[in-house]
């Protein structure tokens, strides 16, 4: 099962916990949830009813919890810790993996020193342990540990919820993929077209050529063979010349008689 399915049937799941729970009794959903080893997506659950109404009441901070799993960064945590419950430690490797992912959204080379520093590891025998068995063994990500150059290299990382407001800049991106792409379509047709055309002048020109080789080899064998007849006729006079001397030569020749 790929990472995308066992996602929506967890999604699911939770959202149906959810909506049949209310106040303090969604506390528990919410850690569950982001405790999850196999849950990396929580918009859905941030948009059910029940858990919207927390926000104003005592348990609030549970959603501003919720929140910082679907939007936030370890860092981020860490800043906002003093007004949120405590992580227990699946909640803290969790947001430490979706740190990890926010991060691969804008740099696909992420250097080793700056990952241990958001992610809070001493060593990078511990971040690469952290890479390959809690990142790459998980599915989240992809990529290549390059220790020489003491960098990870990101050649996949699944996407995390859009933050309030990225919808529009993300629908803008969009378009104006949409519209690069629509103009270089429109190059590489004129550009087909302009192939086809030179191809009919090069098919044209080579079929002139060959019509003109043609009409040269036909001018070149009249004439060869109007050459070949002019010298058989000379031969032929030629021939009867001599026909004709050899026969005077070999005729008898008449002796004349003197007059008595």
């Amino acid at each position: 099962m790929d990472i995308e399915q066992q996602q929506a049937e967890h999604i699911d799941y939770f959202l149906k916990k959810a909506s049949t729970l209310k106040d303090s009794a969604l506390s528990n959903v919410v850690v569950e949830a982001t405790s999850h080893p196999s849950l990396f997506a929580f918009s859905e659950i941030l948009a059910v009813p029940n858990v919207i109404e927390l926000e104003g009441t005592e348990n609030s901070a549970f959603l501003d919890v919720l929140r910082m799993f679907a939007y936030g960064t370890w860092s981020e945590y860490k800043i906002a810790a003093s007004r949120l419950p405590q992580l227990v430690p699946d909640q803290v490797l969790k947001l430490k993996q979706l740190t990890v992912l926010t991060l691969a959204e804008t740099n696909k080379v992420l250097p080793y020193d700056s990952l241990m520093q958001e992610l809070d590891v001493s060593n990078v025998r511990e971040l690469e342990d952290f890479l390959i068995n809690d990142c790459m063994y998980v599915g989240i990500v992809r990529g290549k540990l390059d220790q020489l150059k003491r960098c990870f290299e990101v050649q996949f990382a699944a996407g995390r919820d859009l933050r309030p407001g990225q919808l529009g800049g993300m629908i803008q991106t969009l378009s104006n993929w949409l519209c690069t792409s629509e103009n270089l379509l429109v190059s590489i047709q004129e550009k087909i077209k302009w192939g086809d055309a030179m191809s009919e002048i090069d098919k044209k020109h080579e079929k002139e050529v060959e019509e003109r080789v043609e009409e040269v080899k036909k001018t070149l064998s009249i004439k060869a063979d109007i050459d070949f007849r002019g010298h058989e006729e000379i031969f032929s006079e030629h021939g009867g010349v001599i026909m004709d001397f050899e026969e005077d030569r070999s005729r008898p020749k008449r002796r004349r008689h003197p007059i008595g």
